[in-house]
């Protein structure tokens, strides 16, 4: 997992009013709950008296409490009241627990995972879809690391073999191009798949420069939409767990139907394809070795169709390395 980053980690309602929720993410057990005011708090889930899990007690307030002692902490992880001393009694400083920066928004909640920073900027969504289209969410758990479902999602080389009876039929496997960019930390594709005429795949350089929209786009660390139309998209957040395992957290999204009931049911039959299509990729990709993925030492002979997996790899290796990860 890249260092400082902004991560979507889970959607808004799954951490509800008063109520504390234990998470793994990003290789640590986490623990969310929210203020009175409706702030979300992310925290180590672990009482750093004797080790109880946080996420087992309850929000008294604006504080957290310890399920073991009753030991309270509020949002800056600070010990506020132990039980045991009584309200005036002395609470040791060191009685307190890590916590990360959280953001909120689009119904969806971002942790800062890295060293605290001064003038932290809120991170960055896809800025062509907004509050006009409505969505239907889906969930999915995969078993492997979340670069690996993030390079399944930019590789179109798979789409005739994997998804030969829905995205992919046609039998489109000449892969010109695809072409690339990355801007800052938001890499484009556009996909030029064709049928096999005879003629050798073209490389993105005998490609002229796209004037129409991108096709995929995926923002740095773990989100990504399929820009399907103005009014149809596909969005993921490719929620690392830990070493081993992710989940893909998917919006069909869609402003084409508007009448309520019309419009639900039309989202639900949007998310259905979503997760017949996902069913496609999990069960090949969760048998793929090795289960993550890096720019160096993966013993893999990449081609040309292969450059927005390419390019995925280069930069979340420079920022790594801008981390100080080595």
């Amino acid at each position: 997992m890249i260092r400082n980053q902004w991560y979507v980690i889970l959607e808004s309602n799954e951490v509800k009013p008063g109520r504390p929720v234990g998470v793994t993410r990003l290789g640590e057990k986490l623990v969310l709950w929210r203020e009175a005011d409706g702030k979300v708090v992310c925290q180590r889930d672990q009482c750093p008296h004797l080790g109880a899990q946080l996420s087992q007690g309850k929000v008294i307030k604006d504080h957290l409490a310890c399920p073991f002692h009753g030991f309270e902490f509020d949002a800056s992880g600070a010990c506020r009241y132990i039980p045991a001393v009584g309200r005036q009694g002395w609470i040791p400083k060191a009685l307190k627990i890590d916590g990360y920066p959280t953001f909120e928004a689009h119904h969806l909640i971002w942790i800062y995972w890295g060293e605290p920073v001064e003038g932290l900027q809120a991170p960055a969504f896809f800025e062509s879809i907004d509050d006009s289209f409505s969505y239907m969410s889906f969930k999915q758990a995969w078993g492997v690391h979340y670069s690996r479902m993030i390079e399944n999602q930019l590789d179109v080389m798979h789409l005739p073999f994997v998804h030969y009876n829905t995205i992919g039929s046609g039998g489109r496997s000449v892969v010109d191009g695809p072409y690339v960019s990355l801007e800052g930390d938001l890499l484009n594709l556009w996909v030029y798949n064709r049928l096999d005429d005879g003629s050798p795949a073209k490389k993105m350089e005998e490609i002229p420069v796209p004037s129409r929209r991108p096709f995929l786009q995926f923002r740095f660390p773990n989100i990504w939409q399929n820009w399907i139309s103005d009014d149809l998209r596909i969005f993921i957040a490719f929620v690392p767990v830990d070493e081993e395992h992710g989940i893909l957290y998917g919006r069909y999204y869609q402003k084409f139907v508007r009448l309520p009931l019309a419009r639900e049911l039309t989202n639900l039959v949007g998310v259905w394809s979503s997760l017949y299509i996902a069913n496609q990729d999990r069960r090949v990709v969760n048998q793929i070795l090795p289960n993550k993925t890096e720019l160096k030492r993966m013993g893999q002979v990449l081609l040309p169709g292969d450059r927005a997996i390419l390019v995925y790899r280069t930069h979340r290796q420079k920022l790594k390395e801008a981390a100080g990860q080595v």
